[in-house]
């Protein structure tokens, strides 16, 4: 019996016993630096953490062919540089989509296009409205493909986009934004996207020492700071968070949900005198804390607020001051440049370890697929795609030309759908997703669009 098999057939027993009340964290995983380990081994080292959410910077296809089949969850960008080529038709978003992200699903689970980052805000783009046509015209993309309710489309704003954070309940987004923010804001709500905001107590602090108690940019001021409107805010990430729903409620959306995403947070280990071991591994201690609690804030304590951490690795070769390249967590040989902890229940503690772990289950639930391995021979997945469809009795009509599984029009997309429909019918036992080891049992829902993978 293969290392696979041997591992997958214990999760099964184990699936009734593990619960489901701790949230994952996300991380923002950039590629700058030349002592970086290889996407795969990546992806390998974030299955054995919390990290169960993933957030890079380009489509790099090295990057989203590493996180096939990992249960993690992606969210990709398109860098400021393609923004005005997207904007321009939506024939270019199309080109841009069938090039980087439609040959890479539904097996990688591809789950928010971030267009642009900070694209608002940088000088040297002034073309605000095509950061919003480009939105547009990417969510038409997904919209014609029925995916439009699997990946959403947002874009990533520093906290420049608002004429004032503090007091957070009157803050307002700068009034020269006002007219493409109203419209950005418009969109989300109507598509069900989220409000990403790349939140940094940490450079509050930095420019402003005497002004900023440094406990209380570490999240970790137990006194508080007070609204006006009587808010009591124990840090400032929460002010932060708060400050962008009172600019996004002064638009006229209040009575619209609209979801805030912190895409980036973090706090370096070299730079300026506050830049620490120490205070690095407070701050992101905290925030993972914050981000598995699943608390909201004072102004709004039902809402939950996903986080992505800045940032996985220090990139030695980023532009910028020393702080600007020791923002990660990790070394580029896989070594913690402080201890945090990152560990799950159950999970592997191997560096770059390769065990199939349940980080992936406490997200995913009891759920399992079967889905065709990526580099497996596609003579024969062609094989066992005719066996599924044929003696093997899998109804395969969703996965003909007008059926909802038809696109992509593919054979590892297509025998995907009938490898799992054989492998649900059969029981779910390991064997029945073997398929000459073409066959990868998999916890993450490989279900797009109108396109529905049956699961017990």
């Amino acid at each position: 019996m293969s290392l696979f098999c041997s591992l997958v057939l214990p999760l099964f027993i184990l699936l009734p016993l593990i619960s489901y009340n701790v949230y994952g964290v996300g991380i923002n995983y950039g590629t700058i630096g030349s002592n970086l380990p290889s996407p795969k081994k990546v992806a390998q080292l974030l299955q054995s953490t919390i990290f169960d959410k993933v957030k890079i910077y380009d489509t790099n296809p090295e990057i989203l062919e590493a996180f096939s089949n990992t249960g993690i969850d992606l969210i990709v960008a398109v860098e400021n540089s393609h923004i005005r080529n997207l904007s321009a038709t939506q024939s270019n978003a199309d080109k841009w989509f069938v090039t980087r992200i439609l040959p890479f699903i539904p097996s990688t689970s591809i789950v928010t296009i971030a267009v642009g980052n900070e694209y608002l805000t940088d000088d040297q783009l002034l073309d605000h409205n095509a950061l919003l046509q480009a939105m547009q015209n990417l969510h038409s993309v997904l919209l014609s493909r029925g995916l439009d309710r699997k990946i959403k489309v947002s874009t990533p704003h520093s906290m420049a986009v608002l004429a004032s954070s503090f007091p957070p309940s009157s803050s307002t987004f700068a009034t020269t934004l006002l007219p493409v923010m109203t419209s950005i804001v418009a969109l989300l709500a109507d598509t069900n996207s989220p409000f990403m905001i790349n939140a940094y107590p940490y450079f509050a602090y930095r420019d402003n020492p005497s002004m900023v108690n440094l406990e209380y940019a570490l999240l970790g001021n137990a006194s508080g700071v007070r609204d006006p409107k009587g808010y009591v805010y124990n840090n400032m990430l929460d002010a932060q968070i708060d400050a962008i729903r009172s600019a996004i409620n002064a638009l006229g959306f209040g009575n619209r949900t609209i979801q805030i995403v912190v895409s980036e947070s973090g706090w370096p280990s070299k730079g300026d005198a506050s830049a620490t071991n120490e205070n690095a591994r407070t701050y992101n201690t905290r925030l993972i804390e914050r981000a598995q609690s699943n608390k909201g804030t004072p102004m709004n304590p039902k809402d939950r607020i996903d986080v992505f951490v800045f940032a996985l690795f220090n990139e030695n070769k980023k532009q910028g001051g020393i702080s600007e390249r020791n923002f990660g967590i990790f070394n580029g040989d896989g070594t913690k440049v402080y201890d945090v902890d990152l560990s799950c229940e159950f999970c592997s503690n191997e560096k770059f370890g390769g065990k199939i772990e349940s980080s992936l289950l406490r997200s995913r639930g009891p759920s399992v697929w079967c889905v065709a391995k990526p580099h497996a021979d596609e003579k024969v997945i062609q094989a066992v795609l005719d066996f599924c469809c044929g003696p093997g009795g899998v109804d395969c009509r969703e996965i003909d030309e007008n059926g909802d599984c038809f696109q992509p029009d593919k054979v590892y997309a297509h025998a995907s759908y009938a490898m799992n429909a054989y492998y649900q019918m059969h029981g779910r036992n390991y064997w029945n997703c073997d398929f000459k080891g073409t066959g990868l049992v998999t916890f993450s829902d490989p279900s797009y669009g109108k396109c529905f993978y049956s699961h017990q």
